[in-house]
């Protein structure tokens, strides 16, 4: 791992300026558009459940899963891995537009260019055989990749892993190097719904952010070049799935697909190369070293006017169900301006800023990133610029003030964030972050932020008359903006929150 390919560098150079988008004269080329589909020419499919079981927990509790539910459903089977793959990258609904249909996936996507492939690694299930498989949402199947147990070359022990790959090109086609940042985003809102789903079905999960990335890829049959693993989801009770203490030995895999013409941006190449982790002692050092940087690494609480969250309990919480908010789910593109119950937004970030379960750093909401707030129109709550410290439950005001377009500037010049009740920015310290986990450790930043953003969509479409949708924006104008409390620290997401027009 060299500074010159470091998780730094390609922040740094991947940072968006208004001089950088004023100036830039990229055009996409609409002749030589990615497929979103992977496409299998010569595998066996396996057909999963002819009907969806659509699970009823109220989305706000589904949310609030931690990994460890009360009660664990001893077997999964075929309906079970039914219901994951279509809540978490499936095709939810079909819009009309301008002529043409357009497909909806389950978890919002920059650019809905759906980059995210989800791969199942099981051991025998009812209904479904032990094998390497890739979810087909076309034809809601499975494609079969390898026959047999492999689940010993993932390391945790549990019935079933589920494994986000990113295509590269798939999104580089618009977002070019910033591909990369896009890979974490994208694959945390469907690990959100992943999350969200395996709650809701009593299964234990979690997110391994440490893992030999080249195993995995060789396991997948798949070139980091091309399509690289992101992270895996141990899915399920282990006391089914026994450890292997040695991997199988694999045959090499080289599936037909049908290919795009891809543009390949050595920048995406050596930021994903430059943190891999080449075995398994790497990984369980790598974990080890985490444990050096928990909460206390975040921008502590100051004195400044603290206002307490006011979120209602699960009795008069919206009980909407989680497959319905699912389908709902979309990323708005225009809101009215109106003002939002207190109440309210406290319930929604209460529910979805909690602990992700990773495998690395100590437990608690936000351990890599602090939330930061420019509140446009809530009620109760004066306007201006604030840090949220979701230990404590509270909003700190760092200034007040009116900042509707300073809002829209930071998210790239779009009214949008003008619009919104609220924005909330994500940013993390990358030195702390690095310093501890190495370049690796941008992987888990982006990704805890995402996935939080992904619960952050849940919480808000649960709610009939809310909508949201994360932007891009202008990385060091958003640090300005929040310093001296932001100083030393980047954005990794910004999400808008509003009543849709």
């Amino acid at each position: 791992m060299t500074r010159e390919a470091s998780a730094q560098r390609y922040h740094d150079r991947t940072r968006q300026t208004p001089e950088s988008f004023r100036t830039s004269d990229f055009q996409l080329d609409l002749e030589n558009k990615p497929h979103p589909y992977k496409i299998y020419e010569k595998l066996r499919s396996v057909s999963l459940s002819s009907t969806i079981r659509p699970p009823q927990i109220p989305t706000l509790r589904a949310i609030t899963g931690n990994g460890q539910p009360s009660s664990m459903l001893s077997s999964p089977d075929r309906e079970t891995i039914t219901q994951l793959c279509y809540f978490a990258t499936g095709i939810t609904k079909t819009i009309q537009r301008g002529g043409h249909s357009i497909p909806f996936r389950a978890a919002a996507c920059t650019g809905a260019l759906y980059h995210v492939e989800l791969y199942v690694i099981c051991g025998p299930l009812p209904g479904l055989d032990a094998g390497v498989y890739h979810f087909d949402p076309r034809t809601l199947s499975l494609d079969l990749l390898r026959t047999g147990d492999f689940r010993g070359v993932c390391g945790p022990t549990a019935p079933f892993v589920m494994v986000p790959t990113t295509v590269w090109w798939r999104n580089a086609w618009k977002y070019r190097a910033r591909t990369y940042r896009h890979a974490f985003w994208d694959s945390g809102t469907i690990l959100a719904n992943l999350l969200a789903v395996a709650h809701a079905l009593e299964l234990p999960a979690h997110v391994e952010t440490g893992f030999v990335d080249e195993q995995i890829a060789e396991l997948l049959g798949i070139d980091i070049d091309d399509e690289a693993p992101i992270a895996l989801v141990p899915i399920g009770a282990p006391k089914d799935a026994q450890a292997v203490t040695k991997p199988p030995a694999l045959e090499p895999i080289d599936p037909e697909t049908r290919s795009d013409l891809p543009v390949e941006y050595e920048l995406i190449r050596e930021a994903y190369t430059a943190s891999m982790l080449p075995d398994t002692a790497a990984v369980r050092t790598w974990r080890t070293n985490s444990t050096s940087l928990s909460n206390g690494d975040a921008v502590s609480p100051g004195t400044r006017h603290q206002i307490d969250l006011t979120p209602v309990g699960d009795e008069r919480a919206v009980k909407t169900p989680l497959h319905w908010t699912i389908r709902r789910r979309g990323s708005c593109r225009e809101y009215v301006r109106d003002s939002l119950s207190f109440s309210k937004i406290s319930t929604i970030l209460d529910r979805s800023i909690r602990d992700v379960p990773l495998d690395v750093g100590d437990s608690g909401p936000l351990r890599f990133s602090d939330p930061y707030l420019i509140i446009n129109d809530v009620q109760t709550v004066q306007n201006g610029a604030y840090q949220y410290h979701p230990e404590t439950g509270s909003l700190e005001r760092l200034r007040a003030g009116t900042f509707r377009s300073e809002a829209a500037h930071l998210a790239l010049d779009q009214q949008l964030a003008a619009d919104a009740a609220l924005c909330l920015f994500f940013l993390a310290d990358l030195d702390a972050v690095t310093g501890c986990l190495g370049d690796r450790g941008y992987r888990v930043a982006q990704l805890e932020a995402a996935i939080t953003a992904g619960r952050l969509y849940l919480g808000t479409y649960a709610h009939r008359d809310l909508g949201g949708t994360g932007l891009t924006f202008y990385d060091d104008e958003i640090t300005a903006f929040f310093s001296p409390r932001a100083k030393g620290q980047t954005p990794m997401f910004l999400w808008t929150l509003g009543r849709p027009a």
